[in-house]
């Protein structure tokens, strides 16, 4: 097909000069899934019958499922602007021959920034803080706010990253920067060289950064929490299946962990009455690292070079079933 003719389906949220390169590309069909209120998220039936309407050869989706139905088409692509593509059926587009793009470390400074608002914001009481002045209530109980708020400073002390991928390594330099020591666990990176049990030892904040797999889910428990030091914080900005949560609780009810900042909950709620709302030493995010202009941008632009890659005839830098590209 010339590459005129190329039209494609975008549910993604999409932007900056990416979006641009998108243009030139192909007639373009842009209807973000996020937009939508309330919002929409297609099926794999659901999408190919979009996908068909339209007459689309290439398909750019975040959150959409990809399988099924949608491999029957004659596709050209399937971009995922996610870092991991879970929400495509990879099996069944290689059987298909349909390349998959991804869109790695799209996020990892935004994730990065908020793990670092986190620890501010839980070990030095911000929100509690603001609560306070909000409700009149600066001098609660006859306590001064010095009296109430005192807590360590960040310089000098060390921080311990679970996982040293896009996310982990963003971070590190910002902590680095507060004057931080850091190390980190992980057994793909070369340049972490602690276990896990000497991070836990030495770490006045622990920080998770693992994607979740078999692995890794439930890797901080009861256990582990107890090998940390007394008044650790603890940081969860990847995914809540990391950490045994009533572990953490528990550790939080005893003074182990001293504070907590945490930005996923397992099926994306959080109950009004979980112990965790209890703590003001815990401070709650709805899933939100990710949530910057900045990670649309990133994913557009990454996304666009791919597929003009692939267009030209080139190999793409983030093709997940590159052994597609072998047949063609």
């Amino acid at each position: 097909m010339p590459q005129a003719q190329r039209r494609a389906l975008v549910t993604a949220p999409v932007r900056g000069p990416g979006l641009d390169t998108l243009k030139q590309l192909a007639d373009l069909v842009v209807d973000p899934w996020i937009d939508h209120d309330p919002l929409r998220i297609y099926d794999a039936d659901t999408l190919a019958e979009r996908v068909a309407a339209e007459k689309a050869d290439i398909v750019v989706v975040e959150a959409d499922r990809c399988a099924g139905p949608l491999f029957e088409l004659p596709l050209v692509a399937v971009a995922s602007c996610r870092g991991d593509p879970n929400n495509v059926d990879i099996a069944a587009a290689t059987a298909a021959g349909v390349p998959v793009l991804r869109a790695p470390a799209r996020n990892a400074d935004a994730v990065a920034e908020l793990a670092v608002a986190l620890l501010l914001a839980c070990s030095r009481g911000v929100v509690a803080a603001d609560r306070d002045v909000r409700a009149d209530e600066i001098y609660k109980k006859g306590t001064i706010p010095y009296q109430r708020f005192r807590a360590w400073q960040l310089a000098g002390r060390t921080a311990g990253l679970v996982g040293l991928g896009a996310v982990g390594r963003a971070l590190r330099w910002r902590l680095q920067g507060l004057g931080m020591h850091v190390v980190a666990y992980d057994p793909y990176a070369p340049d972490a060289t602690h276990t896990l049990e000497q991070l836990l030892e030495v770490s006045d904040v622990v920080s998770l950064h693992a994607p979740v797999t078999a692995e890794t889910s439930g890797m901080i428990g009861a256990a582990q929490f107890a090998a940390m030091k007394d008044g650790v914080v603890f940081l969860n900005t990847a995914r809540a299946q990391l950490h045994d949560t009533e572990a953490l609780v528990a550790a939080l009810g005893s003074g182990k962990v001293g504070a907590a900042g945490l930005d996923h909950f397992v099926g994306e709620h959080l109950a009004s009455d979980h112990p965790l709302t209890t703590f003001d030493n815990v401070v709650l995010t709805p899933h939100i690292g990710g949530a910057s202009y900045d990670t649309e941008a990133n994913h557009t632009r990454v996304i666009a070079d791919d597929l003009c890659r692939l267009l030209a005839g080139a190999r793409p830098e983030n093709v997940v079933n590159p052994e597609v590209l072998d047949r063609r």
